[in-house]
């Protein structure tokens, strides 16, 4: 099973920069947007096979996310709790016969860290909703969370230590997250590259020169590891300041 992860930063400004040749190219059996920037009914694609399941951000041209999948699941659900709106569009899980997939635009803490303490309640209820669905099912977690969890991923940690995305705190919420039964798998298999990031600013040449951050992941139970067999960056796809991260399970 192939599994591909993305922030495209606006999906109609990636299609324009060669999205659906990357998408048909993969060939997932799984794709996942995330930051999907628009509202119901802004944008019609055509995706033969596939299933599509989107959650839009209240707010105009902000956040969202999306799901397109060859397997119909099981179950669909937007939010932590479908008693409750998740007016950001940041969650969608889809339940399969074997694991659930979870996909997550993490909130940024932003730049003065003025978010930071909302960003932290969200990696709770994320944590404990997460170790929920795993009592039923493994669990693939993927998307932008928002966080460099050690200092090889990111290119300048020294310097980035205390910014946003590279936080004590934050960095902390993704070590219990791993420490409580999950895997990053990217980890897994690259266990000491240092070199591979998901997310680059856009300022002048910082792409070309590699000085990036990876902060985009596939995040899967403990059980599910045996199962890992590719874990990748696709670090070559443009049109996005992210770039796909793919994941492939026997």
């Amino acid at each position: 099973m192939k599994l591909v992860s993305w922030n495209v930063n606006g999906i109609r400004a990636c299609v324009k920069k060669g999205f659906l040749d990357y998408f048909q190219h993969v060939d997932a059996d799984i794709f996942c947007l995330q930051e999907t920037k628009l509202q119901e009914g802004q944008i019609s694609l055509e995706l033969e096979g596939y299933h599509q399941y989107w959650n839009y951000a209240m707010r105009k041209g902000y956040s969202g996310t999306a799901v397109f999948t060859k397997k119909k699941p099981l179950a669909v659900s937007y939010g932590f709790d479908d008693d409750q709106i998740e007016p950001e569009g940041r969650i969608i899980t889809c339940e399969f016969d074997s694991f659930y997939l979870v996909n997550v635009y993490t909130p940024n803490s932003k730049r003065d860290l003025s978010r930071i303490g909302e960003r932290l309640e969200w990696e709770d209820t994320l944590r404990k909703y997460l170790l929920d669905l795993d009592q039923h099912k493994p669990v693939v977690l993927c998307g932008d969370l928002n966080v460099a969890h050690t200092e090889i991923d990111l290119k300048n940690d020294k310097s980035n230590r205390g910014n946003s995305g590279f936080t004590e705190e934050e960095r902390g919420k993704m070590t219990m997250l791993l420490q409580e039964g999950f895997v990053d798998s990217f980890r897994y298999i690259h266990p000491t590259k240092d070199d591979a990031f998901s997310w680059w600013s856009y300022m002048s040449n910082v792409r070309e020169r590699n000085i990036g951050w990876r902060i985009d992941y596939f995040i899967v139970s403990k059980r599910l590891t045996p199962a890992v067999k590719t874990a990748e960056i696709h670090s070559e796809i443009l049109g996005s300041d992210h770039c796909p991260v793919y994941l492939e399970l026997e």
